[in-house]
């Protein structure tokens, strides 16, 4: 959650408020069980980090002073490596959907690269599993074992597929609307 709470102020500084619609959006149904005090924990945490900063802002007459959150260096430096961080030994799709939203959205990075990234990290895994397997003897337990992690991985890369898709379809979209 901290990696795509500061990829979305990579984009503007923010409100508290805003970031938390803006991570309810990309996140639709699953985005509606967030706790509304959550954007504000991590960002305390975060501000705490030293990896964003607080000011205040004018406001509206009922809430004459807002805090807006914008990134320190140090901040766009994690960024920075969160996006080019590969890894997929237990995946969390929505942190990965957030990682490709927000990097379009601050246009950090094409998310078809992020996803081809992945990609290659799990064909990887995927040969070394295979390989493993190959090696077990025929109704071992640990074949058994590395025949789910096979499952697995080519259920993700499905999913990649997916991925790949939508995101070359909204590239569509940008440029033909």
């Amino acid at each position: 959650m901290q990696d795509a709470v500061l990829a979305m102020l990579a984009k503007e500084p923010s409100h508290g408020y805003h970031l938390r619609a803006r991570l309810r959006q990309c996140l639709g149904p699953l985005g509606e069980s967030m706790n509304s005090g959550q954007i504000y924990v991590t960002l305390t945490r975060l501000e705490k980090a030293g990896l964003v900063v607080c000011e205040r802002a004018d406001g509206l007459p009922e809430r004459p002073e807002r805090k807006v959150y914008a990134l320190t260096p140090a901040g766009q430096r994690r960024v920075a490596a969160w996006l080019t961080e590969v890894g997929w030994p237990k995946p969390d799709l929505a942190e990965f959907h957030l990682k490709l939203a927000a990097a379009a959205a601050a246009r950090l990075a094409d998310p078809v690269e992020l996803v081809a990234a992945q990609r290659r990290e799990l064909l990887r895994r995927l040969r070394e599993v295979q390989q493993a397997a190959l090696a077990e003897p025929a109704g071992s337990g640990a074949g058994l074992l590395l025949e789910g992690v096979v499952l697995r991985l080519r259920a993700d890369l499905r999913w990649l597929d997916a991925c790949e898709r939508a995101w070359s379809g909204a590239d569509d979209e940008v440029e033909g609307g």
